[in-house]
């Protein structure tokens, strides 16, 4: 049996319900890997309650957790680095800090970067310095970007709401990713103009082109914390094990649209992130993915 592989994960902690890494250990996990968390942040709850308590982790903290795992002589056993929401702009530093020492011992290791900043509705929901900082710092380092369409926008100041908007924005991004890694752009939670009424979509693009999956849009009010977390996670794992854009987006999707389901029929509060644990591996409903460029 080959030992697992292994997943530094830096995003934020909620220690009631499911965001950040409380949202995307667990789907990793289940998939087979060891996930090496650092919490950028550690709340009470998510901020979709409009109340929390907690603390943003300092910058020194996250280094001193990366120090300790240097000690152990490891991190040359990882296999790709996964960032979220950052409390500060002064996470980003630290965040790159790990990939550079991640990278020195393991030139193949992947940087999947999770652009959480904001969403439509909602609106920016980070610090006023954190879009320019990840656009600048973080995206020239990343194989693998995820932004929701909102985010997109964000990043490349331009309306993206038809798909050919969409996979001009999305190339434009993918052309500041690290150039030597796979380059994909994951675009989630997509709702443009001329997709089929009540459907929801994502879109990967990369070297062999770009593919899309469609689901049923599921009407969950208020939207639940922790989706964009969780399907970055599903599509990094998946391209880990299998190295299939349109596979690994088929899976993610797939898994993400079933467990949103059981979310919406139980009418919880917090996403079925336990509860649907079968679908990570095994969706119980699959959405095939559609080569549109």
């Amino acid at each position: 049996m080959q030992p697992p592989r292994n997943i530094l994960s830096i995003q934020s902690w909620v220690a009631y319900g499911h965001a950040g890494n409380a949202a995307a250990i667990f789907p990793l996990q289940r998939m087979g890997f060891e996930v090496w968390a650092i919490h950028t942040v550690q709340f009470s709850n998510h901020t979709g309650y409009g109340q929390w308590k907690g603390m943003v982790m300092p910058p020194e903290h996250l280094r001193a957790v990366v120090d300790g795992l240097a000690e152990r002589e490891v991190l040359g056993q990882c296999d790709a680095v996964l960032s979220g929401y950052m409390g500060s702009g002064e996470t980003a530093e630290a965040i790159l800090s790990a990939l550079a020492r991640v990278r020195q011992l393991n030139p193949r290791a992947l940087f999947c970067c999770d652009p959480a900043m904001g969403d439509e509705g909602r609106g920016l929901f980070v610090r006023p310095e954190v879009p320019a900082i990840i656009k600048h710092q973080l995206l020239p380092q990343a194989d693998i970007i995820t932004p929701n369409q909102f985010e997109l926008e964000l990043l490349t100041e331009q309306k993206s709401k038809t798909l050919p908007e969409v996979l001009e924005a999305a190339q434009m991004v993918r052309a500041q990713l690290h150039p030597a890694g796979p380059r994909i752009v994951v675009v989630t939670s997509m709702l443009r103009d001329g997709a089929p009424q009540g459907t929801i979509e994502t879109l990967a693009l990369a070297d062999e082109g770009a593919w899309l999956v469609r689901t049923p849009h599921i009407p969950l009010e208020p939207p639940r914390g922790g989706t964009g977390d969780a399907i970055a996670a599903l599509f990094l794992g998946h391209y880990l094990q299998t190295g299939s854009l349109a596979l690994s987006l088929e899976n993610a999707v797939s898994a993400m649209y079933n467990m949103l389901l059981l979310t919406h029929q139980l009418n919880t509060r917090e996403i079925q992130l336990i509860a649907a644990q079968e679908e990570y591996v095994r969706p119980s409903r699959r959405f095939p993915a559609e080569k549109v460029a």
